[in-house]
């Protein structure tokens, strides 16, 4: 059965479009405008600073009720207790970040456009499975494509949350939840605008997708 966790706008930081002094209020307004989960990514900052953003953005996913995630540090996430990591193919597996944060915790794995690594992930205990690039990315933009019908051909094989990513906006996020996603993660259509105000707007527009009409 789905993990009904795994639904709904995940929202993911990037320190290039809201460095330090803006990443707080940037990631509240996303929350304010209804991200269901937060993913903190930053590959640049020192420990002590990754430790010290992390807490910080746990405590606003806490009072908004939404799901905190760390990238690519399950060591991390277990230290401050957050809700769970996402990691890629090469972030150390699945059996290691379990045996890290537990039964219960959340463990996400980028699996680009390839099912076999969806139904491997699945298999060793992943909670959720992310597919993508699905448009052109301006986060990623060597990242490898994938065909929105990866979606619908998971969908029939897996029965964890699928999550897309890859330039995904309002305009293009419907396709992907038509073909089967069950969370769209987004990262520049939310955190290339300046001011909070204009996240929080960008944010209620992707969250109206999961609204019935």
């Amino acid at each position: 059965m789905t993990d009904p966790r795994i639904h709904g706008l995940y929202a993911i930081t990037d320190p290039t479009l809201i460095p330090d002094r803006r990443l707080l209020p940037a990631a509240e307004a996303a929350l304010r405008g209804g991200a269901h989960l937060l993913q903190y990514r930053d590959k640049t900052a020192s420990s002590a600073q990754r430790r010290q953003r992390a807490s910080q953005l746990q405590a606003l996913c806490r009072k908004h009720g939404a799901l905190f995630l760390v990238n690519d540090d399950p060591t991390l996430a277990a230290d401050i207790d957050a809700d769970g990591v996402h990691i890629g193919q090469s972030d150390g597996g699945i059996a290691r970040a379990r045996q890290l944060l537990g039964p219960d915790k959340i463990i996400g794995v980028t699996c680009h456009s390839n099912l076999i690594l969806a139904e491997q992930a699945a298999d060793a205990g992943a909670d959720y499975v992310a597919f993508g690039r699905f448009f052109p990315s301006r986060t990623k933009p060597q990242a490898p494509p994938a065909d929105p019908l990866i979606l619908d051909q998971a969908r029939q094989r897996l029965t964890i949350p699928l999550v897309a990513i890859g330039g995904v906006d309002a305009d293009n996020g419907c396709q992907l939840l038509a073909q089967g996603a069950d969370a769209l993660a987004v990262i520049h259509a939310l955190f290339s605008h300046q001011s909070p105000e204009q996240i929080e707007q960008a944010a209620r527009r992707l969250a109206a997708l999961f609204s019935p009409a």
